[in-house]
């Protein structure tokens, strides 16, 4: 939830002058992001489905994994960018993001080269947390209970 509300700082405030705004593939990763913490919230509170909501949790990251390294690659490779992202106009038209605009609404070009922070773009920094998320979930998932 940190790095989500980091993420929305980031395109409220920005950073070095720069407003981050948010492109479809980083709307993606904001979704992981929270699809892992609720099935985390859920693994913890309902302990019959505990082992389903960690697997699920796992999946999530690994979902993270996919579209952060894409988006990684993308940087890499901005000629690869046509522009405007078709993808952009499908996340746009869901309700949720007329509801909450501030967090679901997509309105930067993927291959935008922002300003790094600490060494690293964001996207690169969203691929690092995913891999964390997803290599402590699959320890924690074979660890025994006490």
């Amino acid at each position: 939830m940190s790095l989500v509300a980091f993420a929305v700082i980031l395109q409220q405030v920005g950073y070095q002058g720069v407003s981050f705004l948010p492109c479809p593939l980083c709307i993606l990763q904001r979704v992981g992001y929270l699809g892992v913490a609720l099935a985390c919230l859920l693994a913890a509170g309902i302990s019959p489905l505990r082992k389903l909501f960690h697997g699920l949790a796992i999946l999530t990251a690994g979902y993270g994994v996919a579209v952060a390294g894409h988006h990684v690659w993308l940087l890499s490779h901005p000629g690869e960018s046509c522009g405007i992202d078709p993808l952009e106009l499908w996340i746009n038209q869901f309700q949720v993001v007329n509801a909450l605009p501030w967090l679901f609404k997509a309105d930067g070009l993927c291959s935008a080269k922002l300003p790094a922070i600490l060494g690293l773009q964001v996207p690169e920094w969203s691929l690092l947390w995913f891999i964390v998320l997803f290599l402590v979930l699959l320890v924690t998932l074979f660890k025994k209970q006490k």
